[in-house]
């Protein structure tokens, strides 16, 4: 059974920094691609970041430079580094694994940007 489960959110100040995790199972995370999104109040839900198989990584402009996606394999889990937050950067986060024929999501780990 494929689970996603993400961690690591808080309060945080502008400038701050902050590492989401997501443990995953029932699933080897190598063999697949797998990616955060957030989702702003009253907004939709956007890609921030994915992890292919390999070391390709792609970035929503909004985070390139500030954020870093990457994965332990050992651990089973894929991180998110978050530097530079800014207010913009509230959001719940979610963990994502695409599979041929679906997706699973995580349950959401909320970040809060605020001085």
């Amino acid at each position: 059974q494929v689970q996603l489960a993400e961690s690591g959110g808080g309060l945080v100040q502008p400038g701050g920094s902050l590492t989401l995790s997501c443990a995953a199972s029932g699933f080897i995370v190598s063999n697949y691609v797998m990616s955060w999104y957030r989702q702003a109040p009253g907004k939709g839900r956007e890609l921030v970041a994915t992890l292919g198989i390999g070391s390709i990584t792609i970035y929503a402009d909004s985070v390139k430079g500030r954020f870093t996606i990457s994965r332990d394999n050992a651990k089973s889990t894929v991180y998110l580094q978050m530097n530079s937050l800014k207010p913009e950067d509230t959001a719940v986060y979610y963990c994502d694994v695409a599979f041929p024929s679906t997706r699973y999501w995580g349950q959401g780990t909320e970040v809060t940007v605020s001085s």
